[in-house]
């Protein structure tokens, strides 16, 4: 049997690396801690951020076009951090950045401590920062029972 135990990295296509670089500096960097490294592989730059768990890479896009949710391919990015109290953290950190990141909402049609914030990438990529629900701990805890 084979197990997937985590996600290793994700790679994000963008249009300007430069302007990404600044936006997930702000995000990864400073508000979510990750660390980050810069490479090239095929002659492009890349751009790692990365945490003990795993990474995310700006790759320069190769054909622009706008990015959009509800076609087919990525509808967005959800990052977990611990408690709400951090998601309502991270959620002032941005904006104190200058990221329009929304308030913190509680939506219970998804879970009772379901807390989240929402805001978009330079490309429109949507990205939601929400906290380790008691539903997902128990999950995580009581796996092998």
């Amino acid at each position: 049997m084979v197990q997937v135990i985590g996600i290793d990295h994700i790679y994000l296509s963008v249009s300007n690396l430069a302007t990404s670089e600044q936006f997930y500096d702000c995000v990864l960097a400073s508000v979510l801690e990750f660390r980050k490294n810069k490479f090239e592989l095929g002659g492009e730059p890349h751009i790692q951020y990365f945490n003990r768990d795993f990474g995310v890479v700006l790759r320069p896009a190769r054909v622009l076009s706008a990015h959009l949710s509800y076609s087919p391919g990525l509808h967005h990015i959800c990052l977990r951090v611990d408690s709400q109290a951090e998601v309502e953290a991270a959620a002032t950190q941005l904006r104190v950045l200058g990221i329009d990141a929304t308030e913190v909402s509680q939506f219970p049609e998804y879970a009772p401590d379901y807390f989240a914030t929402f805001f978009e990438d330079p490309d429109g990529i949507r990205i939601e920062v929400t906290n380790f629900r008691q539903e997902r701990r128990e999950r995580h805890a009581n796996w092998e029972k």
